[in-house]
């Protein structure tokens, strides 16, 4: 029975434990992986735009030794003709053994899952889930801090449209001893589901404030996120929230000397380009592991 990924949730910890081990063992061993992939074909079916995603489930194929089809914007696609996604799914298959697909309405992922035969990955489905960023922030993490469990998480900025947020704080609650502290202003708050079926729900200890400076000397892990003008309505709001939070070399002064600052990226200007000079800034080291993380993953669905 083929097997998808359409949130963190459709995987154990089990099954992300193994995917971290071997993902660390594809850094410690590239070439015992260059062939694993070898006549297979990746479709990257992106209808929204997308730099390090695509580029890194690309990459990920191509160093499996498989190859990549599929199209990085809907305007070059049959969907600008009005084609379903289902359809569009199901006319792909004929040409791919593994599709990933990023789409602006939350559930398009899942309808392409239940259309054909071959294992599709959510790449990222409008403010709904982010899982394989989610595996890239837990193999960061892990090797940022040698454990994913006992831990402090700060999640600051957009928490509300935030997808990466909604599935890293799913995923870590499974782990022991994990306590967040969540940093927003209030209309960009934690959506009620987060709060209530993940956070309080399992018992899992989280405080909401406004400041990060009030936050940031408790913290293991800063999670940044940058307001997203996509996900906004109203283009006042956006301009008014945009600037709410930005982290400076200053604002760390008090942060512990092992703190590791992570981004989904893209940046806009939460995180000053003086920071990317810390050590503790584990955001470009995060974009280069979400390779490793995919062609775990792509192996794994492939059962290659």
């Amino acid at each position: 029975m083929k097997k998808d990924l359409i949130q963190i949730q459709d995987l154990s910890t089990a099954e992300i434990d193994h995917l971290i081990d071997v993902a660390n063992d594809i850094i410690a061993r590239p070439q015992a992986y260059q062939e694993r992939c070898l006549h297979k074909k990746l479709a990257t079916l992106f209808y929204e735009p997308s730099t390090r995603t695509r580029l890194s489930f690309e990459s990920a194929m191509w160093d499996l030794g498989g190859t990549v089809i599929g199209f990085s914007e809907a305007s070059s696609s049959s969907a600008a003709k009005g084609e379903s996604v289902a359809d569009t799914a199901r006319t792909v298959e004929c040409f791919a053994d593994i599709i990933a697909m990023r789409h602006p309405k939350e559930g398009a992922p899942f309808v392409a899952s239940q259309a054909v035969n071959i294992p599709v990955i959510n790449a990222g489905d409008g403010g709904h889930h982010h899982p394989t960023q989610t595996l890239t922030d837990l193999l960061t993490i892990s090797r940022e801090r040698g454990r994913l469990d006992n831990l402090v998480i700060g999640c600051c900025g957009d928490l509300k449209f935030g997808r990466t947020v909604h599935s890293l704080i799913s995923a870590m609650s499974r782990y022991q001893n994990v306590r967040f502290v969540l940093i927003s202003p209030p209309e960009l708050r934690i959506p009620e589901p987060i709060r209530v079926e993940v956070l309080e729900k399992q018992g899992i200890p989280y405080q909401e404030v406004t400041s990060i400076e009030e936050a940031i000397a408790d913290l293991d892990i800063l999670y940044m996120t940058r307001v997203q003008r996509e996900r906004f309505f109203n283009e006042a709001d956006y301009i008014r929230l945009k600037d709410y939070y930005i982290l400076t070399p200053d604002k760390l002064k008090v942060a512990k000397p092992d703190l590791s600052i992570l981004h989904p990226l893209p940046r806009v200007n939460e995180i000053s380009t003086e920071v990317d000079k810390d050590p503790r800034a584990a955001y470009f080291r995060q974009v280069k592991n979400g390779k490793f993380i995919r062609m775990a993953l792509i192996m794994k669905l492939l059962e290659v």
